[in-house]
């Protein structure tokens, strides 16, 4: 009788610890389907009239932390400046961006046109990249020599 009890107690510890694994593994299985991020297609175009399409387009910058430290940074937004404020738009918003090159080591002004037809006035927030892949390989264009960004 006692072996009986004790094996149905070891039997219940048992599953206990089973469906408390399931339970903590089940909302991480779950959180990383949802944390799949968009892939953006784009087609920059430099001062030279170059056209290129960048698959998985991210806007890429390094922040320097000392002489020989960097911190990369790849965004699926676009930083910029709108007078004092810095505003953080959205890949996924941005129908196009075209940029007009600024005056001496001045920063270019960018008209940002939305997906929902508004447009704004903006200056980049950081000095950074364009960066994807293209059919001949990995592609980074600097902000500096873009003058339009199409998001297909």
């Amino acid at each position: 009788m006692k072996t009986q009890v004790d094996q149905r107690v070891g039997r219940m510890g048992l599953y206990g610890l089973v469906g408390l694994a399931l339970m903590l593994w089940a909302p991480g299985v779950s959180a990383a389907d949802g944390k799949a991020e968009k892939s953006f297609t784009m087609a920059v175009t430099d001062q030279q009239g170059v056209e290129t399409e960048l698959k998985n387009g991210i806007f890429y910058w390094e922040e320097k932390m000392s002489e020989t430290s960097f911190v990369p940074h790849e965004l699926r937004h676009l930083p910029a400046k709108r007078g004092t404020a810095t505003v953080n738009i959205k890949f996924d918003q941005i129908k196009q961006i075209e940029m007009k090159p600024g005056a001496d080591k001045t920063a270019p002004a960018m008209t940002v046109t939305l997906i929902n037809g508004k447009n704004g006035e903006f200056t980049p927030a950081v000095s950074g990249s364009f960066k994807g892949e293209s059919d001949f390989g990995q592609v980074e264009v600097p902000i500096g020599s873009v003058s339009k960004v199409m998001f297909k």
